[in-house]
């Protein structure tokens, strides 16, 4: 595996230093300030390229920016509403000034309004540092008591709309503001909380939107852009919901294998397939994550690796974000996974035989609970993830393992 590691650009409190010291092979970046649904033009893209290939003393990273996370698609296109064209002739145009930088993984992601959801940011757990995680009840309380949607509730078991208005009554006015905050925080672009408000005008605007009508309008946003990332040599690859279920009355489409296999096969090119998140897809019980792994195989493009720990059963399920050798994914059984498929590819003549994978997420821990840096992107967390998942794969690689490429 190609070890990566995902940086935000000059302002992230990782810097490029750190990044090299961790040791990682290349950089997982993108253009966060340029706004969605505009072109990445070939300025733009070179300025972060030099970013991220000097140290702070000016010398050679030897880094460079080798996946592209993410280069998004706007709202108008998920729904086919406003400048919706014109934006896939922008996310054309994108691609063709990232192929003539060199670059070629492009990972985004498909998910109405919010990007990733959490009720807390920085959960406390045993060993004293803290993680992200998703809480059912605090969700439900935030939904239909603080959101107020119509017909919230109709969306929960009834013993979780119970338990969600004694959380309620319980919570005070700084926890209801902070859950609020915590939820919106995954609004693409957002960097401040989004008033209940301008949420509801979100929502508002998939009313009429259902799941299967989402995956039409996502297949007819592949027919556009696939046949242009396989003439520049570039893969496209789909990250997963986060959560893995619905959440606020909206539909979600990938979620699940067989989500992955309606989509892959409708718009069946080697340019188009997944970015495997073994914690998204992990919030599920019914994802068998090595499964997954071995059935999409030669279209998993990127890895995220990090792990979660369900604390409830069944889905939609509470859960937090585990060390990545802990929770419920089977961390070692992936990999072998990975490592199969890479020497397959290999063996092949494929020149992307080596998947890029980056530690993903990790827990606060040590010099991390006092940086405040971005939620879910500690350094020593990561760093941490990363040494462990770079000891798992060069076992598994050891020729006494049986998996060495």
């Amino acid at each position: 595996m190609r070890q990566t590691w995902r940086w935000f650009g000059p302002r992230d409190l990782t810097s490029v230093d750190d990044m090299r010291q961790a040791g990682v092979e290349g950089v997982v970046s993108a253009l966060h300030h340029v706004p969605t649904g505009a072109v990445w033009t070939k300025d733009e893209i070179a300025r972060r390229q030099a970013e991220i290939s000097r140290m702070k003393d000016g010398s050679s990273s030897g880094l460079a920016w080798e996946v592209v996370e993410s280069l998004p698609v706007s709202e108008d296109i998920k729904k086919q509403k406003g400048s919706w064209r014109e934006h896939i002739d922008n996310y054309k145009t994108s691609l063709e000034n990232l192929a003539a930088q060199g670059l070629e993984t492009i990972c985004y992601n498909f998910m109405p309004v919010l990007d990733w959801t959490r009720t807390d940011l920085a959960f406390r757990v045993a060993h004293g540092g803290t993680c992200m995680r998703f809480d059912l009840i605090d969700f439900a309380a935030f939904d239909i008591h603080i959101l107020k949607r119509k017909g919230a509730a109709e969306g929960f078991d009834a013993k979780v709309v119970e338990a969600a208005a004694q959380r309620f009554a319980g919570m005070s006015e700084a926890r209801k503001v902070e859950l609020a905050a915590n939820v919106t925080a995954g609004l693409p672009g957002s960097t401040e909380s989004m008033s209940t408000a301008e949420v509801l005008q979100h929502l508002d605007e998939y009313a009429a939107i259902d799941a299967e009508r989402l995956r039409a309008h996502f297949v007819a946003f592949l027919e556009e852009v696939t046949p242009v990332a396989e003439r520049l040599g570039m893969r496209l690859c789909c990250h997963p919901d986060d959560p893995p279920f619905p959440l606020l009355g909206l539909p979600r489409i990938m979620s699940t294998a067989d989500d992955y296999r309606r989509v892959l096969d409708a718009v069946n090119s080697p340019a188009s397939g997944m970015t495997l998140c073994s914690g998204s897809l992990g919030a599920r019980p019914d994802n068998d994550m090595p499964a997954i792994m071995r059935e999409f195989a030669p279209r998993v493009h990127f890895l995220h690796l990090r792990n979660v720990t369900r604390e409830t059963p069944g889905t939609p399920a509470s859960f937090h974000e585990a060390e990545h050798l802990g929770g419920h994914t089977d961390m070692v059984a992936l990999i072998a996974e990975v490592l199969r498929e890479e020497a397959r590819r290999k063996a092949e003549g494929r020149t992307d035989h080596q998947i890029p994978m980056r530690p993903d997420h990790g827990q606060d821990i040590v010099d991390d609970l006092g940086r405040r840096g971005q939620p879910g992107y500690p350094t020593i967390g990561r760093l941490k993830g990363l040494a462990e998942l770079r000891g798992m794969m060069v076992a598994l690689s050891h020729p006494v393992a049986g998996l060495g490429q």
